[in-house]
């Protein structure tokens, strides 16, 4: 009976022994051999297919990586670079010089190269192929002033690219290559990724292939300086020198985004980067095989974010939209009848939060459509339709040089500009700011700006701005010329 119990007894141990060993995938063989490491990765672990992974689950990083990896490309650039008269040369005595040096991307100018001069350079960047018959998606300043592009596969195989295009609004060029039966990345809708979403970047940080780094969404529809035209993904996945054109995964290892820029104070990765959205870069890619380039709808106005107290001063419940600050002439803009002053609230239907919000939407049609526009004026919503013009640049004025009544509750010296100054300005009326105290100072107003109006009514006299401000309203909002640039400034009385 006893050595019943004790075989009974080995038999439990045994198949809890059995159990614990499946539950926590240990094999006793390895103990022995003290192998563990070099334990070959469950088959299904392997296997599982990327796109399966539902939203919002955990992100299997090493299934991304084997699927979107193969389609990630290097891109080495060489061309003859010219030389603006703001480069510096390298400081040869530090010791960073002496590591960076080396690596793809690093550009070297002697001190005794004069500016205009003409230097050969190497550059690198990634990007990623989208069709196996050698279409490749990249950054458009990756490939700026190229001579000879490569690319380079996952396999090392090499390929001279033909650049189809590039397009310098939206940062995005596409390049061919002659292959065929290549690996491509399975695109995504960039539209539902949201914030705290996790993302996976792949690319050549300082020329290092290959390496993937991963991070959350830590914004949407970012507008940078200069990149009106993109609502940029910002992450904090690390991007470096190299990820330029490299591709962002989301979760599930679709392509959501093109990684282009990070903000930087070391010229290294700080925590902020930002990629294209790729239902941006196919907009563009699309334009660019169909015509050899992408074009831009422009409507002709400058906007900027509202403050609470700008929003309060005219009559919205809170500061969202899109403050008209000019409307530059024979614009789309102007032909609708658009004015300095009016809030826009939404084009076709969705709403604008913030004025970059404005450019981007613009930006993404195509000049000729009419698009449909409402605003906020004298403190009501109006609808208009608009006729979009081509974007193209504009020339900047240039700034008023040197430009005396003192209205005492907004703390300036103001004075009529001359008729020099009209002709030189191109404005049509205006107060010059020569001095500046009390709330005007602390509003950020400066002697040089021009004061064109108070909450929507045009300034000619100083003693018109008295009596405006006379009324004792808490706040008013100045729209104020400064360099060239037309702004509301909101100024608090109370």
């Amino acid at each position: 009976m006893q050595a019943k119990n004790w075989f009974l007894g080995l038999v439990a141990a045994a198949l809890i022994l059995a159990a614990t060993s499946a539950a926590l995938d240990v094999h006793p063989g390895n103990w022995l051999t003290k192998d563990v490491g070099s334990k070959p990765a469950p088959a299904a672990a392997a296997q599982v297919p990327a796109q399966v992974l539902a939203p919002g689950a955990p992100p299997n990083y090493r299934a991304i990586v084997q699927m979107g990896a193969p389609a990630v490309v290097g891109v080495t650039v060489a061309g003859q670079h010219t030389v603006g008269p703001d480069e510096a040369a390298p400081d040869l005595s530090d010791p960073f010089f002496q590591f960076f040096r080396g690596l793809p991307g690093f550009q070297l100018r002697m001190p005794q190269q004069a500016p205009d001069a003409k230097v050969p350079f190497r550059s690198q960047g990634s990007g990623f192929i989208i069709a196996s018959d050698g279409l490749v998606l990249t950054n458009a300043h990756v490939v700026r002033e190229a001579k000879e592009v490569t690319v380079k596969l996952n396999d090392r195989r090499e390929f001279k690219a033909r650049v189809l295009g590039a397009d310098p609004a939206t940062d995005i060029a596409v390049l061919r290559i002659d292959a065929r039966n290549l690996p491509v990345v399975r695109l995504g809708d960039s539209e539902q990724l949201q914030v705290g979403d996790p993302v996976l970047a792949i690319g050549s940080p300082f020329g290092f292939e290959q390496s993937a780094t991963q991070g959350i969404v830590s914004a949407k529809g970012r507008s940078l300086p200069g990149d009106s035209a993109v609502p940029f993904i910002q992450t904090d996945a690390a991007v470096n020198p190299g990820n330029s054109g490299g591709p962002l995964f989301d979760g599930t290892g679709a392509v959501v985004g093109i990684n282009a820029q990070i903000y930087s104070r070391s010229g290294g990765f700080q925590g902020l980067s930002f990629a294209i959205p790729i239902a941006v870069a196919l907009k563009v890619k699309d334009q660019i095989l169909a015509t050899g380039h992408a074009s831009h709808a422009r409507l002709g106005v400058t906007a900027q974010d509202l403050s609470q107290s700008l929003a309060e001063s005219f009559g919205l419940k809170k500061p969202g939209g899109a403050l008209i600050s000019s409307v530059q002439e024979h614009s789309a803009a102007a032909a609708a009848g658009l004015q300095a002053g009016d809030v826009i609230t939404e084009v076709n239907g969705d709403a604008i939060e913030r004025s970059g919000d404005l450019g981007s939407r613009i930006s993404q049609q195509a000049p000729g459509e009419t698009v449909r526009l409402t605003i906020w004026r004298d403190n009501k919503a109006l609808a208009v339709s608009v006729k979009l013009g081509r974007a193209e640049d504009s020339a900047s004025e240039k700034p008023l040089a040197n430009p005396q009544a003192k209205p005492g509750e907004l703390g300036l010296n103001l004075r009529a500009l001359t008729r020099e100054e009209l002709a030189l300005t191109h404005l049509q009326g205006g107060l010059v700011v020569e001095g500046v105290s009390g709330p005007a100072a602390r509003a950020g107003l400066e002697p040089g700006d021009v004061l064109l109006s108070v909450n929507g009514t045009a300034l000619q006299s100083v003693d018109q701005l008295r009596r405006l401000v006379d009324k004792k309203p808490k706040s008013v909002a100045l729209l104020v010329w400064r360099n060239g640039d037309r702004i509301f400034v909101p100024v608090a009385l109370q």
